[in-house]
């Protein structure tokens, strides 16, 4: 081979390596992802995937777009997995029932530990990255810019805590317009409330679903509109944010049976990068009434505290064996992306070296005489430093 042959297939071999690295790094870095389009997307109210599970029989509606991974966890603790989708239908597997949901449940059925709190009282923040959103038979629209109704659904929320001694902060900045750039804005948002050292981030909204009933249930009585917990994939804290969803879920399902509809696991990272217990709720659909969104959300807010370990949960409440830490609990994604990258690289450059000197022989051979010379002229720099006077 000729050198410049050498030297074009070496080139070839680094940055396809490099390109490999930052596929696999997508999957966990919202930094990464976002090279590649990896963007939350939520569909026009009215506009909606019917999930399907192998007997082609309907098992969710989502009002967000579906792709192959996405994964669904019902409010039975039934977990799915997205394996293909036709036109506006996804087809999952069963995968089973959730460990961690069976764990929790069995758990809250004995649990009577009460809860201290967890040192220094910390705050719930609350936001809308789509503050136009708002409920048809409440407000005669779906979208009111800047002003959606959903900011009181949020001050609902916020209300409840606070009736609990929960303190609260709910910032109602509008994100407007209702784009794909929203939780650009939203972000700086979340991360200026950061410096108010939350325990935990709720970032609002209202489905796009256009059946009432699908979200609208009685719970003691009244009607309700439930909830959708939504976690991004695309994420560094996903797991975190998912052990809270589902310690959410289920003692909320436990307390009040049916308020939480499930998680959904989607494309996008939400902002939920920004600390463990950041979560988006979906909040019923625009064609329910904004009262019954209120109820659901207040129905929640009634665990929110218990679940954080911020209160005792009162008589006949079950309680929580340990808190959830905040912002900054561990999560080793953002380190895997990195070691993708530096791995992807370390091989592309060894494979050119193979290729340049000839075998892997040579190879080593060069590398054994640039350390040689590295450190002999390393050493000696240190023998004139120890010489000067």
């Amino acid at each position: 081979m000729t050198a410049k042959f050498k030297f074009t297939l070496g080139v070839f071999i680094i940055t396809a390596g490099i390109v490999m690295g930052l596929l696999n790094a997508q999957t966990t870095s919202p930094v990464f992802g976002g090279l590649f389009g990896a963007r939350e997307a939520e569909l026009e109210p009215g506009d909606f995937f019917t999930v399907v599970d192998q007997d082609h029989e309907t098992i969710d509606l989502l009002g967000h777009m579906v792709v192959p991974g996405d994964e669904i966890i019902t409010g039975e603790g039934k977990r799915y997995r997205i394996e293909k989708t036709r036109d506006r239908t996804a087809y999952a597997r069963l995968l089973g029932i959730d460990r961690d949901v069976l764990a929790w449940e069995a758990y809250f059925e004995r649990a009577t530990i009460p809860v201290g709190a967890l040192g220094p009282r910390r705050d719930v923040g609350i936001y809308h990255t789509h503050s136009d959103e708002s409920y048809i038979p409440t407000d005669g629209t779906h979208s009111i810019p800047y002003r959606g109704s959903i900011m009181k659904v949020g001050g609902r929320l916020s209300n409840k805590l606070t009736d609990h001694g929960t303190r609260t902060i709910h910032d109602v900045t509008p994100h407007d317009p209702h784009d794909a750039a929203a939780y650009l804005r939203s972000r700086k948002t979340a991360t200026r409330m950061l410096r108010q050292n939350p325990i935990a981030l709720f970032d609002v909204h209202r489905d796009g679903i256009p059946d009432p009933d699908f979200y609208r249930q009685q719970v003691a009585g009244v009607d309700i509109g439930q909830i959708r917990m939504v976690i991004g994939r695309q994420n560094p804290r996903m797991s975190s944010n998912l052990d809270f969803a589902k310690r959410l879920m289920t003692y909320t399902n436990k307390v009040y049976p049916n308020t939480v509809k499930g998680i959904f696991m989607g494309r996008g990272s939400f902002n939920q990068d920004l600390m463990s217990t950041a979560l988006l709720l979906e909040c019923g659909t625009y064609t329910i009434t904004r009262h019954e969104a209120e109820r659901g959300v207040a129905l929640l807010a009634d665990s929110v505290p218990v679940v954080l370990g911020l209160t005792d949960p009162g008589p006949g409440f079950p309680g929580i064996a340990r808190p959830i830490a905040g912002r900054d609990a561990a999560s080793p994604g953002a380190w895997q992306a990195l070691a993708w990258i530096l791995a992807a690289a370390v091989v592309g450059v060894g494979g050119y070296l193979v290729i340049s000197a000839g075998s892997w022989e040579k190879a080593i051979a060069r590398l054994k005489g640039f350390w040689g010379r590295e450190m002999k002229v390393l050493g000696r720099g240190r023998r004139n430093g120890g010489n000067k006077s």
